[in-house]
């Protein structure tokens, strides 16, 4: 595999399991640094990582909806590394699904929200004043499918990536002269610890729709989220990739 990140730092929130996790290790073969930011709930989780990435990365604990956090990992890592040139936003959650509008619970609703939307809108608001004082950056926010067409039963899964999306238009237009560029990726289904715990009939009912009939891949997905967020994609910003088996086709 070509270094092309060689010298790159890197920051992949979500990172101690499934997409973000993928993410960060492919950027670290690729040459990267990467800043792994993640709760690591389980126990000996950040020990694991740490010994995973030593020499290319270090693990960071923190809670993605907590402001003040957020900003305290996102300025050690700019004044330890000198530089911030990658974020990816990769935390996210389900909630629970297979439930009509009407049956959902808002405290539940605003959970959701607190990580898939606000905690990539923490993030790179703290990101972004550090890429505009180097006039060079590369922000992918990892969306959904769901938020672009809606799944039925996952009414706040799919307004909160829809909200990631719409971030990502309006960021993307705002530093499209800085040297920086904001993009989101919309996968479909992809087998994940957080699909593996949603109910099975609403994997199917999500799976049914792809042509391929098949679940993408955490390679797939972390490849082309490594050709977004590199050197080589200088023109396309405020743009969302489908990684989606031919279920999006526009």
């Amino acid at each position: 595999m070509a270094a092309s990140l060689n010298d790159q730092i890197a920051l992949v929130t979500g990172a101690a399991s499934g997409l973000g996790l993928a993410i960060a290790r492919r950027l670290a073969a690729e040459g990267a640094w990467v800043a792994l930011l993640d709760l690591f709930g389980r126990p000996g989780q950040l020990e694991e990582m740490q010994k995973e990435f030593a020499g290319s990365g270090e693990a960071y604990a923190l809670d993605i909806t907590e402001e003040e956090e957020v900003r305290g990992v996102v300025e050690r890592v700019g004044r330890e590394r000198g530089r911030i040139d990658i974020l990816v936003n990769s935390a996210g959650i389900t909630g629970e699904t297979n439930l009509r509008s009407h049956e959902t619970r808002t405290d539940n609703l605003r959970s959701v929200f607190e990580v898939n939307f606000m905690g990539s809108y923490f993030a790179s608001k703290y990101v972004l004043p550090v890429m505009v004082g180097q006039g060079y950056g590369r922000i992918l926010h990892i969306a959904s499918i769901a938020g672009k067409e809606g799944n039925a039963g996952m009414l706040a899964y799919s307004a909160s990536k829809a909200a990631v999306i719409g971030m990502a238009k309006v960021q993307g237009k705002e530093y499209a002269g800085t040297g920086i560029t904001i993009n989101a990726l919309a996968p479909a289904v992809i087998r994940t610890p957080l699909v593996d715990a949603m109910p099975e009939e609403q994997v199917k009912y999500m799976t049914d729709k792809i042509p391929m009939k098949r679940c993408g891949t955490l390679e797939e997905a972390a490849g082309l989220a490594a050709y977004i967020v590199s050197r080589e994609n200088s023109y396309t910003t405020a743009f969302t990739f489908d990684l989606s088996g031919g279920r999006a086709t526009y």
